[in-house]
């Protein structure tokens, strides 16, 4: 070897190591490898061939067994054995990685992870291999694929990773930081801090994370919060390599001298027991590289760049006779590492060549290692068959040769036809959301269908198939392709189309034809809205919600009654929960259950939300439960509708969901142990059964209500944990049943599918032939007129999916067990309907609400529920009594069959929460609502702002001589701030689209006095202050500047938004009319629903319909001579002019009783308008059009 140009002291360690290597040729290579190659006096053209023939191998000793060249002349950089298959993997400092396959080297795959930068660290996968360089993160398969490349930051300089588990990754390097990647998302979660930056060596154990510092110093850290707990400082100069294993922490690295850095030949070793270092160990090679190669004893191997390779003890004396000499072809080794079979040492050195020692001559790199997949030879001459029976089956697969010569299938027009194929029929969403541009016509595209691709249909018979149905994938590996489930159109999640007005022009009647309120699904954690709707439609939970009130400013049950309020009011509008998950999101509890989910994470549907809602489901019912036992209130915020509801320390939810149960324990010394609680849910237990045995649904709630379990539990009489039968028993039956199906996994998804499956067969061999279509069944329900009484036989389609029943029996027995059975409509007649209630403790609960988790990978799934709506809710909306079961999917509402209510496919429909009420429960309660709010909120309050003076009060309050009355005029403006800001994407066609609308939060409410001696004069200014962060204070628009919501330093009026939102429920309540301008929008941001007849909306009134609105600014210009607005908004002066404008309105409409006259002047306001380009003109440009002989006979205010 020639060591001309290199350190001096290195060629000193040439002469003793290499004593047998030509000048030329290293002597260990194979001859093989001169054969057809020009040898240059300066080095030597190496082939990627093995470099010497194999040797015999010692057994329990290591010695070499083969060598290769990875990439001629370019050093090695790393080497990492694959834990999963028989491979090295190692990647050079040009960014090339090779991978070579068992004990003989023989190459897999080659490929380039990186163009410039140097591959740092290897770690292999279950599916690919994760290559680490400077700023970049590959994940690519065996094979060289690329499936992910993650790009860090160009200032970062990467050079450990580690692998905390099967998904979670860390990343450090020179900076001061680690960060923690997904490799499930591929994004950065988390970004811990390091205080002692140049963390380049990252391992791991079972009770710390281990991080070694170019500082020489290695700390260590939790495992959760990845704080430092301890810190070890090895050596003064840096750090070359350290390992863990058991209670033992050894390291190598640098120590300072005067003439620079020198390599330490002492080795630090620290006892993780007592956190202390031990007899450091002296080797005798500079120790570069080390590993624990934990075998029969736990020695160390410590390995010098020059290629010396020492064994010794952690603890005892370093034996000279224990080195054995690594021959590189370059001068230094520049990696090593260590199988983790421990059969396996590999080394890479500076001159591209790779070194495999074993200690046994068929070694294997893994104990359990998986078969390696080859690439498949050419299979050219042996085609395989081709099944022309299949349609999608492409011709392209038959290899033709190109010629020139007339083909067989090229028939003569004489003896053919052409048939082309015809084109599918356009999706009916694409035309029904297309909207032209000339005439080239633009659609979002509904993703029913992959890109590009459309199926052929050579049969009549496919067009009668929905479009579902067709799986349009390539044939080849279609084995591996999932299968589509169909999910029905009405159970898809739905979404809003927003527009350049927002939400003014959508078309909420298309989903919902009924006077019911859905609930918007924009908002963040509207996951919940199906719950909502559930718990309102019990009519108990309706009224006694409505009744509480109390002061404090986030109580779920207060908000929860303001919705109920609102979806009362509503005449089919759709209604949002915001001001109730805006508590929501306030309570510690639901964020610590990891109920608030992140934005990107609902959207894209990565929660799981089976087990979101029946986690919601359990904390709504316990913290409405706490929320209503407040028991002393002052008289404003009283609990309406007198106290037989609830009992002292209990609340209504207790009385309606809450169950005693009695726990028993029994020791196997035969102490037992009693304990009374209660709960206000259920969840389903199943039985561990994989025969397919028939089970009624009551055999699984009884076993779930009353359970029995082994566990360890404390012993009193043993004084000891002991091994204890647990078991539960009922002492009372709540009047609402409610249950967690506990659906999380496919061993559940499958008991509730073979259930239904033998449901099935039972309920066709009962009816025996007189089962029939569902066609045929419905003729002869019309037919027959459907009598009342008259058990008509369920068609095919109503029997499949079905094991969940409509009614259940329970009843109390003497010796505190409890029977439950299935109650159906044959048992009610054989019974009769009162014969339930004859005996003591005896009930039938039927089925009122059922909510599912619906499959849907376009979408990410969604949840919607099934809700039996009662005829107290039908009468009051739609005059008529009856009962009828509805689907509610947000702002869809749709009636559905009853069956469809409990049939579960559960490929795409997951049957998560169920609601079971006590047959006529509405009966036992008295269901009257008496309103919580009275007139005493109106009247004075203090501030929260602690600088608030007197001579910053802008309003005077009501007296009580001045409370409104019904039909009183009341002007009000509203400001707001913006707390997220909108998502919007420009088409094709360059017009704007809203993804998601900005989500704003009031800032300012404005009530003024609209008739009396103080007519005009504000009785409300609150500025309502939040604890969200707001983005956007919009102060141009809103006035409203930073510091005005912060109770610490602002100067204004501060409330909370629940104090002004009574003050507004009591003026609606009390029947006033609001006057303003764009009320909707006011009130939709506020979250309150007003009856169309108590808004005077002045944007509708000056309006022309078909013309754009006008605004409050040259409406005020244009009739009332009044500049407003001029640098910033003010909600007082906005609504005292809107109150002008409608006395102007009156005026010019003569009370609305010439509208043609008033149509003329809207005409001329129009004309103006455009003339002026609505635009008010400045002072001196323009005088007032009130000067105008139009309006000669219009009389200023």
């Amino acid at each position: 070897m020639n060591f001309e140009g290199l350190d001096p002291g290195l060629a000193e360690f040439a002469s003793a190591m290499h004593s047998t290597l030509d000048p030329v040729l290293d002597a260990h290579l194979n001859p093989s490898l001169l054969q057809n190659v020009e040898l240059d006096p300066e080095g030597v053209a190496l082939e990627a061939l093995p470099v010497q023939e194999s040797v015999h191998i010692m057994e329990g000793v290591y010695s070499e067994l083969h060598s290769v060249v990875a990439e001629v002349g370019v050093p090695v950089s790393v080497s990492h054995f694959d834990l999963h298959e028989e491979m090295l993997w190692v990647g050079s400092h040009g960014g090339h990685a090779t991978s070579f396959f068992g004990p003989a080297l023989e190459r897999y795959s080659s490929f380039q992870v990186n163009g410039s930068d140097d591959i740092r660290q290897i770690q292999s996968l279950e599916n690919g291999i994760l290559f680490l360089t400077k700023n970049n993160l590959k994940y690519m398969a065996r094979g060289g694929l690329i499936i992910f490349d993650y790009l860090l930051d160009e200032s970062e300089d990467m050079h450990s990773l580690l692998l905390t588990d099967s998904s979670t990754l860390l990343v450090g390097g020179l900076q001061n930081h680690v960060l923690e990647i997904d490799l499930n998302t591929v994004q950065e979660t988390q970004k811990y801090a390091v205080e002692i930056p140049g963390v380049t060596i990252m391992r791991q154990t079972n009770r710390f994370f281990f991080c070694g510092h170019t500082s020489g110093k290695v700390s260590l850290r939790d495992l959760r919060s990845f704080k430092v707990e301890h810190e070890f400082d090895a050596f003064s100069g840096s750090l070359s390599d350290f390992d863990v294993h058991g209670n033992l922490l050894a390291a190598c690295g640098f120590s300072s001298r005067l003439t620079g850095l020198a390599c330490d030949r002492f080795l630090k070793v620290y006892d993780l027991r007592m956190m202390r270092a031990i007899t450091p160990l002296q080797v005798h090679v500079d120790p570069a590289f080390l590993r624990f190669i934990p075998t029969y004893t736990s020695r160390l191997a410590i390995i010098s760049q020059s290629g010396q390779c020492q064994f010794c003890e952690p603890t005892g004396l370093a034996n000279p006779a224990d080195i054995f000499h690594v021959n590189p072809v370059g001068p230094l080794l520049m990696t090593f590492d260590v199988s983790a079979s421990k059969q396996a040492l590999a080394f890479g050195d500076s001159e591209g060549c790779v070194h495999l020692w074993t200690d046994s001559p068929e070694p294997s790199f893994n104990p359990y290692s998986r078969e390696t997949e080859f690439a498949l030879p050419c299979l050219v001459d042996s085609l395989p068959p081709l099944d022309w029976s299949q349609d999608l089956l492409p011709l392209s697969l038959i290899p033709v040769p190109l010629t020139t010569d007339t083909l067989l299938s090229d028939w003569p027009a004489a003896n053919s036809a052409p048939a082309p194929r015809r084109a599918p029929p356009v999706d009916a969403e694409i035309l029904r959301t297309m909207k032209k541009v000339g005439f080239i016509g633009y659609a979002p595209n509904p993703r029913t269908r992959l890109r590009n691709q459309i199926p052929y249909r050579l049969k009549e018979s496919d067009s009668e198939f929905d479009s579902f149905s067709q799986v349009t994938e390539s044939p080849i590996g279609r084995e591996e392709e999932p299968h589509l489930h169909m999910v029905s159109k009405k159970y898809r999640k739905v979404t809003i189309k927003y527009s350049k007005l927002g939400l003014e022009d959508f078309d909420f009647k298309h989903y919902n034809k009924t006077l019911f309120a859905g609930l918007e699904p924009h908002i963040p954690n509207a996951y919940c809205n199906c719950m909502i709707q559930v718990l309102y439609f019990l009519e108990p939970v309706r009224c006694l919600i409505q009744n509480h009130l109390c002061q404090k400013e986030f109580c779920l049950a207060c908000e929860l009654g303001f919705l109920f309020h609102m979806l009362d009011l509503s005449r089919g509008d759709p209604c949002q929960g915001s001001n109730f998950l805006r508590a929501f999101r306030t309570i510690p509890e639901a964020s610590a259950l990891g109920l608030i989910l992140a934005d990107s994470d609902e959207a894209s549907g990565k929660g799981n939300l089976a087990r979101l809602i029946q986690r919601w489901n359990r904390f709504i019912l316990t913290q409405l439960h706490q929320d209503m036992q407040e028991l002393e209130v002052p008289q404003a915020y009283r609990v309406a509708g007198g106290s037989s509801f609830c009992s002292s320390g209990d609340s209504v939810i207790g009385q309606l969901f809450n169950c005693e149960v009695e726990n028993c324990s029994l020791c196997r010394c035969g102490s037992e142990t009693v304990r009374a609680s209660s709960t206000l849910l259920f969840t389903l237990s199943y039985p561990e059964d994989k025969t397919g045995k028939n089970y009624d649904f009551a055999q699984v709630l009884k076993r779930s209500i009353c359970l029995e379990q082994n566990t360890q539990a404390w012993c009193d009489n043993c004084e000891k944990y002991q091994p204890t039968i647990q078991t539960r028993n009922i002492r009372h039956l709540p009047d609402i049943l409610v249950i967690n199906c506990e659906v999380n996994s496919s061993k559940e998804a499958d008991f509730w599918r073979i259930q239904a499956e033998v449901a099935f067969k039972m309920s066709v061999k009962k009816h025996g032939g007189e089962i029939k279509n569902k066609e045929f069944a419905l003729a002869d329900r019309k037919d027959l007129g459907n009598p009342e009484g008259l058990l008509l036989c369920p068609s095919i389609e109503e029997l499949k999916n079905v094991w969940l029943p409509f009614s259940i029996r329970m009843k109390m027995t003497k010796n505190k067990g409890l029977d439950v059975c299935n109650w159906t409509d044959g048992d009610e007649m054989q019974w009769g309907p009162a014969r339930a209630e004859e005996e003591h403790g005896v009930y039938v609960y039927d089925l009122m609400a059922t909510v599912v988790h619906i499959l849907d990978s376009r979408t990410g799934g969604s949840l919607v529920a099934h809700i039996k709506v009662g005829e107290t809710y039908h009468q009051r909306k739609e005059g008529v009594t009856h009962q009828q079961w509805y689907l509610f999917n947000d702002f869809l509402i749709e009636p559905i069959d009853k069956h469809e209510a409990v049939q579960f496919d559960m490929n795409w429909k997951v049957p998560a929460i169920l609601y079971y009420v006590k047959r006529n429960l509405n009966s036992r309660y008295n269901l009257n609502i008496k309103n919580p709010i009275e007139a005493s909120v109106l009247l004075a309050e203090a501030s929260l702002a602690r600088k608030q003076r007197k001579t910053h009060t802008t309003f005077i309050p009501l007296m009580l001589n001045e409370m409104p009355q019904v039909g009183d005029l009341v002007g009000l403006d509203a400001e707001f701030v913006t707390l997220n800001e909108e998502e919007a994407e420009l088409r094709s066609d360059g017009t704007k689209s809203t993804i998601k609308p900005s989500q704003m939060s009031v800032a300012r409410i404005t009530c003024v006095r609209g008739q009396g001696p103080n007519e005009g004069i504000p009785f409300i200014d609150d500025y309502i202050s939040t604890q969200e962060q707001v983005v956007d204070y919009l102060t141009q628009y809103s006035g409203i500047k930073p510091g005005d919501l912060d109770a610490k330093i602002s100067s204004k009026h501060l409330t909370t938004l629940k104090s002004t939102y009574l003050k507004l429920r009591f003026l609606i309540d009390i029947g006033v009319k609001f006057v303003g301008h764009g009320l909707q929008k006011d009130f939709r941001v506020i979250n309150l629903m007003v009856p169309k007849d108590q808004v005077l909306d002045t944007v509708y009134l000056f309006h022309m319909p078909r013309k754009r609105m006008i605004s409050l600014r040259f409406l005020a210009w244009y009739f009332l001579d009044l500049k407003i607005q001029g640098e910033t908004h003010d909600s007082i002066e906005d609504a005292r002019t809107a109150l002008q404008l409608y006395r102007k309105y009156l005026e010019l409409s003569k009370n609305g009783t010439e509208p043609e006259s008033f149509h003329k002047v809207l005409k001329g306001l129009y004309e103006k308008g455009r003339k002026m380009d609505w635009k008010v003109p400045e002072p001196e440009s323009q005088t007032s059009p009130k000067n105008a002989a139009v309006f000669s006979s219009v009389l200023a205010l």
